[in-house]
């Protein structure tokens, strides 16, 4: 039975768990109608949750504005005490919250793990930058004039959330709207409410003020919420991350309002390796890279463009490596991996494999459905050789399907890697430094990640160019989009003396 082959996990604090929304404090479990969470391992529901109306939305902004009025006024250095509780409570929990991850997203326990930490480092990164938000003094030409800067916080943020990081992807944006002294509504993935939830629970035990973390329930409803967000007056910005598709819809629904925004959208990256790169750190990094969730992460390498005088070692060297991966049921601390959220994608992979197989690419790791784990469950493919015609060079797969194609100089392969509408993350291998630079810069994203496969901490800017959105989360520049920079100018003054 299903249930035997994909135990419940238990928890030490099983208060993390939540069964409702949380508005101004308050668990709401109540509601006419309810929608399911299931385990993607197994099909099974784990959790009943509201589907609630759009008016609970209204309710959340309208809280959230409210309490916006004294929040914006609190010490910066009491928000850096609630956010250093905030870290100090998931760090506590880690165990815990990692379970919550792989049971509702499949991912491993070691990648659910890392993503815990990364996710309460930047409440500790945040607790840190809430009391240096630093204005300016400018020397205006009047002389009889003085002018200072401010930066205060913008207001009431909506927070749109993806699944493939249930929580980091909300801490990466919640902490620094808290630390500017904004008040937000968030807006979970319906396939992943759950890791949201026990991030409300947290914020109780921290001490944030009722109505300064709200969280709204629905999948049905999803758009509409969305919609209240974007085109409510009281909301002054929206910050999501998730596809181009829908961040061009809430971008224009945004228009009637004038809202700042900050977009974390597609991507497509291409990794590229230079034939005097080192082999052994290459194949490791590509994989980090390649495969950290399965491959269901915007920054995944998605195109592997590799020297034509060593694709074929390369291939097989990765190969080599792939087939040590143990993959299943991700609450099993033995598992490499886990497995692909949903039977779409799964055959979003399926797809983009057979078409680059049919092409002309060459087999190396053949992988595929793993029928008798489940049908959410993928094995690894590689696959070398890829024609530049194949639909992976042009389509995010965000899956575990590696396609190694190969390149002969270094104008070729920077002209391939640009060919796209998508700028997220790129990465180069190389021991030339010349190489290393000038193709750092050519590249059209918005980072650059030079002979390592794993980039992400909070002190760095994370976010992207072209149709991969706009804004900047993480780092000293992260808070910025949380502000509003306010000018005052003082005049008529007297001479110096």
């Amino acid at each position: 039975m299903q249930s035997e082959r994909f135990p419940e996990p238990t928890f030490q604090d099983p208060e993390l768990v939540r069964k409702g929304a949380y508005i101004n404090g308050e668990w709401i479990e109540s509601a006419p109608e309810f929608f399911e969470v299931t385990n993607p391992a197994s099909g099974d529901v784990i959790a009943k949750l509201p589907e609630q109306p759009v008016s609970e939305v209204e309710r959340a902004i309208d809280v959230a504005f409210d309490a916006f009025k004294t929040y914006k006024n609190t010490s910066p250095r009491d928000r850096a005490k609630w956010l250093r509780n905030m870290y100090n409570l998931m760090i506590e929990n880690v165990e815990d919250l990692a379970k919550i991850i792989a049971w509702e997203n499949g991912k491993a326990m070691c990648d659910a793990i890392g993503e815990i930490k990364y996710a309460a480092s930047y409440f500790e990164w945040y607790a840190e930058e809430a009391p240096r938000l630093y204005g300016a003094t400018i020397q205006p030409s009047n002389p009889t004039n003085r002018v200072m800067t401010l930066r205060q916080p913008v207001g009431v943020c909506g927070i749109i959330c993806p699944w493939n990081f249930p929580s980091a992807m909300i801490t990466r944006k919640a902490a620094a709207a808290l630390a500017a002294g904004c008040t937000v509504v968030i807006k979970p993935d319906s396939a992943t409410p759950l890791s949201a939830l026990a991030l409300g629970y947290l914020a109780e035990k921290a001490g944030i003020p009722n109505g300064v973390l709200n969280i709204v329930l629905s999948h049905t409803r999803t758009p509409e919420f969305g919609l209240r967000l974007c085109e409510s007056p009281k909301v002054k910005k929206i910050t999501f991350t998730g596809s181009t598709n829908v961040g061009k819809i809430l971008m224009k629904q945004s228009a009637s309002t004038l809202k700042k925004l900050s977009l974390e959208l597609g991507g497509n990256a291409p990794l590229i390796i230079f034939d005097d790169a080192d082999l052994d750190q290459a194949v490791e990094q590509a994989i980090a890279s390649k495969f950290r969730g399965l491959g269901q992460t915007c920054v995944c390498c998605n195109r592997l463009y590799v020297h034509s005088s060593i694709i074929d070692e390369f291939a097989d060297r990765l190969a080599a490596e792939v087939r040590k991966f143990s993959i299943g049921y991700g609450l099993d601390p033995k598992n490499t991996h886990g497995c692909l959220i949903n039977e779409k994608a799964v055959a979003k992979v399926e797809h983009h494999k057979k078409d680059a197989i049919e092409k002309g690419a060459k087999i190396v790791v053949e992988g595929g459905l793993l029928p008798d784990l489940g049908s959410n469950f993928y094995a690894p493919v590689v696959l070398s050789h890829v024609p530049h015609d194949a639909l992976v060079a042009k389509e995010e797969t965000f899956g575990p399907l590696c396609p190694i194609f190969a390149f002969d100089t270094l104008e070729e392969v920077v002209e391939l890697a640009n060919d796209s509408e998508f700028g997220l993350a790129s990465y180069v291998f190389s021991k030339n430094i010349d190489t290393v630079y000038t193709v750092a810069e050519a590249l059209e994203s918005g980072i650059v990640s030079a002979n390592t496969g794993l980039f992400s901490d909070c002190s760095i800017p994370f976010g992207g160019v072209k149709e991969s959105g706009f804004g900047r989360e993480g780092s000293l520049y992260g808070i910025e989009d949380y502000t509003v920079i306010k000018t005052i100018n003082i005049g008529c003054l007297p001479p110096r003396i």
